[in-house]
């Protein structure tokens, strides 16, 4: 056994002698390399991540009612919160379709307004089971002007339970159009790394109050019935009811109903074109640092006929000498996957840990391991067949005609 040990570890030294005789060439090809597996793991990482943030962010939501217009743009606005609503719907008629048999939960939103950038929805306190989401401190609301703030909410304005805000008419912050009423804050929830963490929750019965405030004082009982919302949020007891209900409301109402799931895939399909422009770009990498492995490799073998012929007549056998480069190529791509692994480690964290520390929200999904074995296997099978192509000249080698010419 000691003997193969050590014939093993020669041809390993031997390696590395190889390996430090050409810095130049090894510095190349274990930057490239790692790039490209910095590249190719990043995007599978992001790819993870914003998949993961999109279908998150979801909840139970298996349906939205909404005003016409664009689908993707109801979606958005309602489940994502990131654009303007399509409009407002009476509320009397969100209250018929609740009513539907099919339908497990309907939530009812409505907003318009913001405080220092967050939204502030008006809704029922089932809202916060579409989310699983749990009182952190504090109580829900209970009656109007009564707030629940998302935990990152809380954490980014330093807001605590009983403080008060005023809030500003858009859904971007300004310093223009102030409301004059006041928002209690009475409850702080648990952070989920969902939609929810970035909102200010609050009845619906203060968003109308808020905008309708003197209308209301007025005549409060005329206008009641007249109420509108954003949309409805509806959760079914049943996939049964995604096959008829959205088609009876596009149908024969004059509202408008979007499948989440459905409307989010399309969107995650679209932005999927910068994901795989820029694994293209990371496999052509990948092929460029195959190729200087492989010119590397048999500019070696070339250069150093004469040595390995010599390595022939003191008893090394072509399998040994092809295992030598082989090890070469070994500790280029294990460098390579170790540097290339840090790489991606260092730069993403410390994006992601720049966001979290602006939004308090960690949406970076860790690589399974099988997205890194499969890059993995990936990558060496490339670098094999690169090696492979490189020891062509020892299979070849003719001893007598390389030490003669060398004479």
């Amino acid at each position: 056994m000691l003997p193969k040990f050590n014939r093993i570890m020669n041809l390993w030294s031997l390696s590395l002698q190889n390996i430090k005789s050409k810095p130049l060439y090894t510095f190349l090809s274990v930057l490239i390399l790692s790039l490209s597996i910095a590249l190719l793991l990043g995007i599978q990482q992001l790819k993870r991540s914003f998949k993961n943030q999109l279908e998150n962010n979801l909840g139970n939501i298996d349906l939205v009612v909404g005003a016409k217009g664009s689908p993707l743009q109801l979606v958005l606005a309602s489940v994502l919160h990131l654009d303007n609503p399509t409009g407002n719907i009476l509320y009397k008629e969100a209250l018929k379709l609740s009513k539907n048999p099919m339908i497990k939960s309907a939530v009812p939103i409505s907003y318009g307004d913001n405080y220092k950038g967050f939204r502030i929805v008006g809704t029922t306190n089932t809202f916060t089971a579409l989310y699983n989401a749990e009182l952190e401190k504090g109580h829900n609301v209970e009656k109007s002007m009564q707030v629940v703030l998302g935990n990152a909410v809380a954490l980014k304005l330093n807001i605590k339970i009983g403080d008060t805000l005023l809030s500003s008419h858009g859904l971007i912050e300004n310093n223009i159009e102030i409301h004059q009423e006041s928002f209690t804050v009475v409850g702080v929830l648990k952070p989920t790394q969902k939609v929810i963490d970035r909102l200010i929750l609050t009845n619906l019965e203060s968003v109308w109050e808020v905008h309708h405030h003197e209308e209301e004082e007025h005549d409060h009982l005329e206008h009641h019935h007249e109420k509108e919302i954003t949309s409805l949020l509806i959760n079914f007891k049943n996939p049964r009811g995604l096959l008829t209900f959205p088609r009876r409301i596009n149908k024969q109402t004059n509202m408008q109903a979007a499948l989440p799931k459905y409307e989010l895939h399309k969107l995650y399909e679209y932005t999927s074109i910068g994901f795989q422009t820029i694994s293209l770009i990371a496999y052509l990498i990948l092929v460029i640092s195959c190729i200087t492995i492989f010119i590397s490799l048999y500019k070696m073998v070339k250069e150093r006929a004469f040595d390995l012929a010599i390595l022939r007549t003191y008893g090394a056998s072509n399998f040994q000498l092809i295992k030598m480069i082989f090890y070469e190529g070994f500790i280029v791509v294990f460098s390579s996957f170790l540097l290339g692994f840090l790489l991606l480690k260092i730069v993403l964290y410390s994006v992601f840990y720049f966001m979290e520390s602006i939004d308090h929200q960690n949406i970076l999904k860790a690589l399974s391991l099988n997205d890194v074995l499969e890059t993995g296997f990936l990558i060496l099978t490339m670098v094999i067949v690169s090696v492979s192509l490189a020891i062509y000249p020892i299979i070849k080698m003719n001893i007598s005609i390389i030490l003669s010419n060398e004479k």
